[in-house]
């Protein structure tokens, strides 16, 4: 039996922030609609079954805390609040109109990721069937969960930096991986760097995945694209 991939609707008036989140939900299989304006999302929500909202605070005419009260006498998915907001005070409002998770900007893919996947699984009342955030390929097995990357030559010693690029490589193996998908997945919405950088992480990448054991050449360079881990 095929399982129906998740909906979401992403509702925020930042056109960097709408394509770094949907980018980074479709990437790890969810299907995610994006509005710009509360009015719309309701009566996306009023005609549409959602498993998860995800709300900016600070909108055009209604707001995210009025958006996620109407949305209350709708449905009983969850409410992940992102903005730049982060005081006490708003998370508690967040969380008493009934939020479920309040995430501040900026905010790193991974989070994001896990944050989702949290209140996904609080949402179906437990683990998803067969769930599993670990990856394996070329005999090296990436936990998501435990942060750790390792094999037959024991564990891989990474800064997070690195982990974020290793996964985004590992996640598409055998497939090319552009550095600007590189620098979206390691360095999150907020990814305004030279795609060089991304070249000299790779190296330290190299660097580690050799000192560990392994072959750097499992990570490729595909020249004019960019790089590919080997599956």
């Amino acid at each position: 039996m095929i399982e129906t991939p998740s909906r979401i609707l992403v509702v925020d008036d930042e056109p960097s922030i709408t394509e770094f989140v949907s980018y980074a939900l479709k990437k790890e299989g969810y299907e995610a609609d994006v509005v710009d304006n509360g009015e719309d999302a309701f009566a996306l929500a009023s005609a549409n079954n959602y498993d998860l909202f995800i709300l900016d605070i600070m909108l055009p005419g209604m707001d995210g805390y009025e958006l996620c009260r109407r949305l209350r006498s709708k449905t009983t998915a969850p409410v992940l609040f992102l903005s730049a907001r982060d005081t006490e005070l708003d998370k508690v409002v967040g969380l008493e109109i009934g939020g479920d998770d309040y995430l501040a900007k900026p905010f790193g893919v991974r989070e994001l990721i896990a944050r989702v996947r949290a209140l996904l699984r609080r949402g179906q009342g437990g683990e998803f069937p067969g769930a599993s955030n670990s990856i394996t390929a070329s005999g090296i097995t990436l936990d998501e969960d435990a942060h750790t990357a390792a094999g037959d030559h024991g564990e891989i010693d990474l800064t997070p930096r690195e982990f974020e690029l290793l996964a985004s490589l590992m996640k598409s193996a055998g497939k090319v991986v552009s550095r600007e998908d590189l620098l979206r997945d390691a360095w999150g919405w907020e990814y305004l760097t030279e795609t060089k950088t991304v070249d000299t992480h790779i190296k330290r990448l190299r660097d580690k995945i050799h000192a560990a054991g392994y072959d750097p050449a499992l990570v490729e360079t595909v020249r004019g694209y960019g790089y590919r881990f080997k599956a």
